[in-house]
């Protein structure tokens, strides 16, 4: 880990608001850009990274004490506890397991030198969160996401008090499904009340979605979405000192 110049998290305050999506898309994102990028899913009860990216038959091999992580065609190193259970698995895990796991997936898999590490999170203020907290040492910042609803917007507001409580950096938050039935623009508003960086919207697009279930991130492909998702991006880049 002391190779990694960047640790960037993505956080959530509710389930099903495309936390995932965002870091896989963020990671991948980085990758093609020419930048050394990793990935790890630290969401253990729900590790859909390696089937985002299309890696799900993909097992982790070991060099001496050291877990080698899966590489995208990209390039982008991926790790995940999805390379390591059946897609059928329940994972029926108290806190000191999970930590356990985060903490291998810190201090003994190989990620060689990183420009940037992506860590993807399942929903909440939980134990993965305060365990990689713990565990990652310097963070660069954490990226929130929400759906414009009201009930994701008060558990993004709880998101952005953990991270001030435990001094982890904000860099901002997105508007994923924006528009159509969830409505829109109510972000960019909690952003301002919260004096927190607003890094722009995602459109609700059946695309997206479709792109994660197919294992082709929407990044790779030309459309207003892919756009729209490099401008964040950018803006993402722009908050990190050691880019």
């Amino acid at each position: 880990m002391n190779k990694v110049k960047n640790r960037i998290l993505v956080l959530s305050g509710k389930g099903g608001v495309g936390k995932t999506t965002v870091a896989v898309n963020l990671a991948l994102s980085l990758a093609l850009s020419g930048k050394k990028t990793g990935i790890l899913d630290a969401d253990i009860h729900g590790p859909n990274v390696p089937k985002m990216l299309g890696l799900e038959d993909e097992k982790i091999k070991s060099k001496g004490n050291f877990m080698l992580p899966i590489e995208h065609k990209s390039k982008l190193k991926v790790i995940s506890l999805g390379f390591l259970i059946n897609e059928k698995d329940s994972v029926i895990w108290r806190g000191p397991m999970k930590h356990n796991l985060i903490k291998q997936f810190v201090d003994n898999v190989d990620w060689e030198e990183l420009d940037y590490l992506i860590i993807d999170f399942p929903p909440g203020t939980g134990d993965e969160q305060i365990s990689a907290a713990q565990l990652i040492g310097k963070i660069t910042g954490a990226v929130i996401v929400s759906t414009p609803q009201k009930v994701a917007i008060l558990d993004s507001v709880r998101t952005i008090d953990f991270c001030r409580k435990m001094n982890i950096p904000l860099i901002g938050i997105i508007e994923n499904m924006s528009g159509g039935i969830f409505g829109k623009g109510t972000i960019a508003k909690i952003a301002d009340e919260n004096n927190i960086p607003f890094l722009g919207c995602l459109i609700l697009d059946k695309e997206i979605a479709e792109s994660g279930d197919n294992g082709k991130p929407f990044i790779s492909d030309n459309s207003l979405s892919s756009d729209s998702f490099k401008a964040i991006t950018n803006k993402i880049l722009g908050a990190c000192k050691n880019g």
